[in-house]
């Protein structure tokens, strides 16, 4: 094997076939479910780009699990699957042959999230989580400090969060109530029995890694148009998602995912109503079709437990509409007429299903 990434190395087909697949990668673009104007093709193409991006360091510069090193897998312009724009995600490569250990300052951050996981969108294998712990399971000490053992056998007095022989990864979700109050938590990782720097760069390790960066593009554009596509087919609803699916898909696996897909014309608001349960947080967002989250550096596309308006009886009013109708509540379109949205409680006593309804905009007015 050595020798056939050597060849393919020197005479560019490693190179060709990761352009060739990047090229395939964009018929999720063109596909007969995908929009049908250029603003939205043009975010379509920008998004197979972000993806190549995080792939890159995904499964080239960072993709060693003997020498882990977490990073920011999404961010404000690196946006997959409905991304939480309260959390600072971060990730690393495992491996079940090794062991690990993480050192932490837990911060003042609302929640904090750790989950072991299998699989990668796009990897054709089996995928799901291997072992989940949050900050509340933690032995931490006065000061704030705690370590934690990533192993596939368990380890007792201490914090240990499971592994299994084909666990691949590791996903961090810190969730702010309050970003601009609260610190994240400071981590660091190493593997056990760590054995110096990495080795230097060998053919082998390209080749397979653009192979993976590629399918990991074309898995995970496709999985989430699916998605959309699917939450179409009941326009300006919010369904519940099947937990299965939600954790198959490398999901929080203590929160219950209401996905939906709205669409409005000028003049129009999309009502959402609920009564949140006892929960330790919620959050409601807007993405556009390709299930980005919409720019919240820009517009306020998205409210949580902490920064809503709550009516007298403790039920909530969200407003989507393209224009402010003056309600504490208003969610901006920022200048988009359709795409996804999400509603999500994280370790709710129950799942109340929220009730929407498309009213005129001059209805909400005062």
């Amino acid at each position: 094997m050595a020798d056939d990434a050597n060849e393919r190395v020197m005479d560019g087909r490693t190179w060709a076939d990761f352009c060739d697949a990047l090229k395939r990668a964009g018929d999720v673009v063109l596909r007969e479910g995908s929009p049908a104007d250029a603003f939205e093709r043009a975010e379509g193409f920008r998004y197979l780009s972000r993806l190549t991006r995080v792939a890159l360091e995904s499964y080239v510069e960072f993709a060693d699990p003997r020498h882990p090193v977490l990073r920011r897998p999404a961010h404000e312009t690196v946006k997959i699957g409905a991304d939480n724009p309260d959390n600072y995600y971060q990730s690393t490569a495992l491996s079940g042959e090794y062991e690990y250990r993480i050192r932490g300052q837990r911060g003042t951050i609302h929640y904090l999230g750790l989950g072991t996981y299998i699989g990668h969108y796009g990897s054709g294998g089996r995928m799901g989580q291997s072992g989940y712990i949050e900050a509340a399971d933690l032995k931490i000490d006065a000061d704030g400090g705690f370590e934690i053992i990533l192993s596939c056998d368990q380890k007792q007095g201490s914090n240990w969060l499971r592994m299994e022989p084909d666990t691949s990864s590791l996903i961090v979700r810190q969730t702010y109530q309050d970003r601009s109050r609260e610190q994240i938590a400071r981590l660091e990782i190493e593997r056990i029995g760590s054995d110096g720097p990495p080795e230097p760069l060998s053919p082998g390790f390209l080749d397979a890694g653009l192979r993976t960066a590629a399918a990991y593009v074309a898995g995970t554009s496709s999985l989430f148009c699916d998605w959309s596509e699917s939450f179409h087919e009941r326009i300006n609803e919010l369904p519940p998602l099947d937990p299965a699916i939600a954790t198959a898909a490398h999901g929080d696996p203590h929160i219950q995912y209401y996905h939906g897909y709205w669409e409005l014309g000028q003049g129009q608001a999309l009502v959402i109503e609920a009564t949140p349960p006892r929960c330790d947080y919620w959050n409601f967002q807007l993405n556009n079709h390709w299930m980005e989250s919409l720019d919240y550096r820009y517009h306020r596309i998205d409210v949580n437990h902490h920064g809503a308006h709550y009516e007298d009886d403790g039920s909530i009013r969200l407003v989507v509409a393209h224009e402010d109708p003056g309600h504490p509540n208003w969610l901006d379109t920022a200048g988009h007429s359709r795409g996804t949205m999400c509603l999500r409680w994280i370790r709710a006593d129950e799942h109340p299903q929220p009730s929407t309804r498309v009213v005129p905009l001059e209805a909400l007015r005062g």
